[in-house]
């Protein structure tokens, strides 16, 4: 009974403080916010401060989301912290960034990140900062980027500390530098992309002395290690409105040292007399697909070859083999960035079939189908046709209803067919082994010409896939046809050598 007091007493205590400062309940978890307090009590009996800090205390006075896992500033050592997080009862301690003062804890609750106040000193020319640790808040909170990300929140009273009037940006909608623009973009280049992702992920315009700055220091994002810039760019794409943020990043001069052929598509018409230019159009795309990481870098470079094989005949522009070029461009691009090799073999598939949906015309026939799955992959069909989907943006409506329709019915044959068979698994009814059987002969280039023939009768339906005599007919057939008996094959080769 006293136990279930005391719950509803500490969980009126909790409601009351995020009343008074409008942090609803519903977006911080009651298990998180009671651990927030346990932990600030065991550092405060330590003679610690604990507060939440960054994101996770911006993000709930916007009622943006609900957090999963915390993180925390303190004036305590990295040792004190390990000691107040055992007397708060956490399950594991890791210390892999101790060295810069950060040390992470799991609970049943959640996992947190408490790192020791900070006053950095950047060396000039290095992204690097020398870590003094400190006992100041303030100071901690004066190295970080951005106002809206440098507020802290005390678990234990609800007091906010703002001194950056960070509040009142997230109220105005504004991205604003802590303290002096140019420096905090000189101290780490990378905050330049930071600025941006934000302003797209939230709404939110960048502060006039910001983007003053983020124009004058662009050029520094070379200085920064191509992953960092790629990091940053992902999550830019997978975030809410990823146009807005491609957009940003061109305005400011950013796209010029992080993604260059983007910029070059803007001006450049789709369609002779008509206003709406290449860039505006993937913007559309981009925002119309959904958020998976390679179909949104997809989306992007989907017409990136278009400024070199723009051509105009009798008056139309044409784009001809833009789609098998700007997929050697999109493999370029994102290993210029380090991105992983299976998410650059994904998007050059993507980027080099984005027609081919759309581009057909008729009745989807069973062999059409059966064809665009094994050409595409099993894997890579539903992004396939999501980025189809998102490329229909013409103002014409009857060409897109058309197009909508014809997508709509790939998909619906496809999944007809799916349960039927493995589309992707159609081959020739006969193996290499089969084959060689059949005519007595060894490997060689003789056996590929008859399988690519039986494979495509089974993919036409003209042949089942499991019918070996009906093949075996075939394959005697083309034999003779095609003069395969005069090429060499394995055994041959061997006799001659002999």
């Amino acid at each position: 009974m006293g136990n279930g007091g005391r719950g509803k007493s500490e969980e009126g205590a909790l409601r009351r403080r995020a009343i008074l400062f409008s942090i609803p309940l519903s977006l911080f978890p009651l298990p998180l916010a009671r651990l927030s307090v346990r932990l600030a009590e065991a550092f405060a009996e330590r003679g610690g401060e604990l507060v939440l800090v960054g994101g996770v205390v911006r993000d709930l006075l916007l009622q943006a989301s609900s957090p999963h896992d915390l993180d925390f500033a303190t004036s305590a050592s990295p040792r004190g912290t390990e000691a107040a997080l055992r007397a708060a009862g956490c399950a594991a301690i890791f210390t892999i960034g101790e060295k810069f003062g950060t040390i992470g804890g799991i609970f049943p609750e959640g996992q947190v990140e408490i790192t020791t106040y900070r006053a950095e000193a950047y060396v000039p020319g290095s992204r690097k900062p020398a870590v003094a640790f400190g006992r100041s808040l303030h100071d901690d909170l004066a190295r970080r980027d951005f106002t809206i990300n440098a507020i802290a929140l005390d678990p234990r009273t609800g007091t906010l500390h703002d001194p950056f009037d960070g509040r009142a940006d997230l109220e105005r909608g504004l991205v604003r530098a802590v303290g002096t623009p140019r420096e905090r973009f000189s101290e780490d280049p990378l905050r330049l992309l930071r600025a941006v992702r934000f302003a797209s992920r939230l709404g939110f315009a960048i502060e006039p002395a910001t983007a003053e700055a983020i124009c004058e220091a662009a050029a520094a994002l070379g200085t920064i290690s191509r992953e960092r810039v790629r990091d940053e760019l992902d999550r830019l794409l997978l975030g809410p409105a990823p146009a807005r943020g491609v957009r940003l990043l061109c305005d400011l001069g950013l796209a010029d040292h992080s993604l260059p052929d983007v910029p070059k598509l803007r001006g450049m018409e789709q369609e002779t007399g008509r206003h709406k230019d290449v860039f505006s159009h993937t913007l559309q795309v981009l925002d119309r697909t959904p958020p998976r990481l390679a179909l949104r870098w997809a989306g992007l470079l989907h017409d990136i070859a278009k400024p070199i094989t723009k051509h105009v005949e009798a008056g139309k522009v044409t784009f001809h083999g833009h789609d098998h070029k700007g997929a050697r461009m999109a493999r370029r691009i994102l290993g210029e960035l380090h991105q992983p090799a299976e998410l650059i073999d994904r998007v050059e598939r993507l980027v080099g079939l984005h027609l081919r949906a759309n581009a057909y015309a008729g009745e989807w026939t069973d062999s059409a189908v059966r064809r665009i799955v094994r050409e595409v992959g099993d894997e890579l069909i539903e992004d396939l046709l999501a980025l189809s989907r998102a490329d229909v943006t013409t103002g014409r409506i009857e060409r897109r209803q058309a197009i909508a329709r014809s997508v709509a019915e790939l998909e619906r044959r496809i999944q007809e067919l799916r349960q039927q068979e493995d589309i992707a698994k159609l081959t020739s009814p006969l193996d290499g082994l089969e084959l060689m059987q059949l005519f007595g002969r060894g490997p060689g280039p003789w056996i590929k010409p008859i399988k690519d023939e039986l494979t495509e009768l089974v993919i036409d339906g003209e042949l089942g896939a499991q019918d070996k005599p009906a093949a075996e007919v075939i394959a005697r057939r083309l034999y003779a046809e095609l003069g395969l008996e005069a090429m060499p094959d394995a055994r041959a080769a061997r006799r001659g050598a002999q």
